[in-house]
C-alpha cells in the first residue's frame, strides 16, 4: 500500500475568497451565529476566517425594555475567534447601519 501522507493533488485548492490584509492593525465589527458582536483591532487570521483581536469589546443586550434594550460594554483584551462562528465581518470605520430595504414598509 501507500506509505505517508499522499500528495494533495487530486483535492481543489482553497481559494481566499476574503482579503483581509487591508483590515489588518483596523478596528473591525464581527457578528456570530447567535447573535454576538465584537468590536476589535484585527492582529492576525487564517483561511478558515480564525481571527485574532485585540482590544476586544463585546456589547450585551441587557433585559428588553421600552424603548430601547439597555447595553453593557465588556472588555475581553486580546482574543481569538473562532472563524466558522462568524457571520458578518465589517470595518467599525467608514461604515454605518442602515435600514433594510426588504423589510415591509409601515404605514
Amino acid at each position: 500500500g501507500p506509505q505517508g501522507p499522499q500528495p494533495a493533488m487530486d483535492r481543489p485548492k482553497r481559494e481566499v475568497i476574503l482579503d483581509l490584509s487591508k483590515y489588518v492593525n483596523e478596528r473591525i465589527r464581527v457578528k456570530f451565529t447567535g447573535g454576538r458582536e465584537v468590536t476589535g483591532i484585527l492582529k492576525g487570521y487564517d483561511q478558515l476566517l480564525n481571527l485574532v483581536l485585540d482590544e476586544v469589546q463585546e456589547e450585551v443586550q441587557g433585559a428588553p425594555q421600552m424603548p430601547a434594550p439597555e447595553v453593557h460594554v465588556r472588555s475581553l483584551g486580546l482574543t481569538v475567534l473562532r472563524g466558522p462562528t462568524v457571520t458578518i465581518l465589517s470595518p467599525v470605520d467608514g461604515s454605518e447601519e442602515i435600514a433594510n430595504p426588504f423589510m415591509a414598509q409601515e404605514g
